[in-house]
């Protein structure tokens, strides 16, 4: 009796033993749980990155978001032009560079932060170039920078200088209406501006500017923003008027001052 007794003892097992394996169990659980989750984690990480907005996307985009002035079928209101015939083109470069959606009526619509991903842009873009075909985007070589750099400041000069400044650094217009700056402006966006002819801006079509010019041109504007600036007060680039003025408010007004000290001075 006392033998089958000292058997059963033996045959116990420790507490820490179970512990151990209980401990065991739950690693092996966690791990499988924890890979499991990554792997689908990065499947739909990969899936939704390759997957593309389509033109119904776009069109409810739109009609969520722009209809409300451009009318859900496009054909404009009281509140926005008519959007047929402005094409995907005119469309990205609205919305991609924060314009539209108008935030308040205005001489004419600035750039603020933009409200949309690039998919959702092109999405929108795509919608309205099915619905009303305009002009679309450039062939690639058009934006490469790679033209004639000369011919394209030259031309600018001729064709743009008196809105945006000889410097492309912009210049103010009539009405409260303004020219903007193109120092931070995309090959991209110079494009569609001399295609859409956004704002107050004119329209350049093959006519008056080949795609050969409009390269030139876009080559030219690039080269300024990434030549090296040799320094001292820019002024805004806006020429001999803020120079003159800066020369009249501080030499000016310097002598005055001194004559003023002097005299105190003496009496």
């Amino acid at each position: 009796m006392a033998r089958e007794k000292k058997r059963r003892s033996n045959g116990r097992r420790s507490p820490l033993a179970a512990a151990a394996l209980i401990g065991a169990g739950l690693l092996i659980t966690g791990g499988i749980y924890a890979g499991a989750s990554a792997a689908i984690a990065a499947t739909d990480t990969q899936t939704s990155a390759s997957t593309q907005l389509t033109v119904d996307d776009g069109k409810k985009l739109f009609q969520a978001n722009c209809a409300t002035c451009h009318g859900l079928d496009l054909q404009g209101t009281d509140n926005g032009p008519s959007l047929y015939g402005v094409g995907e083109l005119a469309v990205e470069f609205q919305v991609a560079t924060g314009r539209m959606p108008l935030q308040m009526q205005g001489p004419q619509a600035p750039q603020k932060p933009v409200q949309f991903t690039q998919d959702q842009i092109e999405a929108m873009a795509s919608y309205v170039q099915t619905t009303a075909p305009g002009p679309t985007y450039p062939a690639e070589g058009i934006l490469d920078g790679e033209g004639d750099v000369a011919h394209g400041a030259e031309l600018f000069r001729i064709n743009c200088a008196m809105c945006h400044n000889v410097a492309a650094a912009g210049g103010a217009l009539t009405e409260g209406k303004f020219a903007p700056g193109l120092a931070n402006t995309s090959a991209l966006h110079i494009y569609a501006a001399m295609v859409t002819g956004p704002q107050n801006m004119p329209v350049f079509g093959d006519m008056n500017l080949s795609d050969d010019d409009k390269r030139d041109i876009i080559s030219a504007l690039l080269f300024q923003q990434q030549e090296v600036q040799i320094g001292g007060f820019t002024l805004g680039s806006l020429g001999p008027v803020s120079e003159g003025l800066f020369i009249w408010i501080f030499g000016i007004g310097g002598l005055v001052a001194i004559t003023v000290w002097i005299t105190a001075k003496s009496n």
